[in-house]
């Protein structure tokens, strides 16, 4: 059933391209992007790095100072080992790594907008080492597909004063990337991700996977870059 939701989503955004907003600020012309790997195959990310939140945090400046990139950005599908940096992921059967977002790694106070109209489904400040921190999650109606965008990591400021329903228009700046203290201990990035089916969860929805259940998640969240549309032309 979501096979058909992804290619009826797909189409709708490939041929109503004009009708989708930036998530950030972001300059296709000027702007330059570096494609960041958190795989095993990155062997310039030690686990000691990663475990440390103010060390991860000056890796994540340096390479994007040293690829004169405004945003870092990768991660869907990607089967990661810097979770292994929180208890949260691991579970007595199989530890979670499979990535089902995009992340876009910034400054903390990075302006997040709404690329689509829509409504706010939920919100949550996810207050644990290695969670989302503050979450807001709207739900949209693009074309004949219902779905889901998740924006974590956010700064506490973004949930104030929000309600469940309210309206939130195309191109409205309605988030900030938060600092380490209010994001769930990372360094300051947000995590974007489509859904389709809410299962019920409100203010929170796994954004990591094990791999056994790659098909399934994957299923349910499809391709976030089909709306951002990142191209890697201008990074090196």
């Amino acid at each position: 059933m979501n096979a058909a939701k992804t290619a009826l989503l797909k189409e709708y955004i490939l041929t109503h391209s004009h009708e989708f907003g930036s998530v950030v600020d972001y300059d296709t012309d000027t702007d330059r992007l570096s494609a960041f790997d958190f795989t095993a195959g990155n062997k310039t990310l030690s686990a000691e790095t990663i475990a440390d939140t103010e060390l991860f945090s000056e890796w994540v400046n340096e390479r994007l100072k040293a690829d004169k990139s405004r945003y870092g950005v990768g991660g869907y599908g990607e089967h990661r080992t810097l979770y292994a940096r929180s208890g949260l992921f691991d579970t007595i059967s199989e530890p979670r790594r499979l990535h089902l977002g995009i992340d876009i790694w910034g400054p903390a106070g990075t302006a997040v907008y709404n690329p689509m109209d829509g409504r706010v489904h939920s919100f949550r400040f996810n207050d644990n080492f290695g969670d989302y921190g503050a979450t807001i999650i709207l739900e949209h109606q693009i074309g004949d597909v219902h779905i889901h965008s998740l924006y974590g990591h956010l700064n506490l400021k973004s949930l104030e004063g929000l309600k469940e329903g309210q309206i939130v228009p195309k191109g409205k700046k309605f988030a900030e990337f938060g600092n380490p203290l209010e994001n769930g201990h990372w360094p300051p990035h947000l995590h974007f991700q489509l859904i389709f089916d809410m299962q019920e969860k409100r203010g929170d929805y796994p954004g990591v996977c094990s791999y056994s259940q790659r098909e399934q998640y994957l299923n349910n969240c499809p391709d976030p870059n089909d709306i951002l549309r990142f191209t890697f032309n201008n990074s090196h």
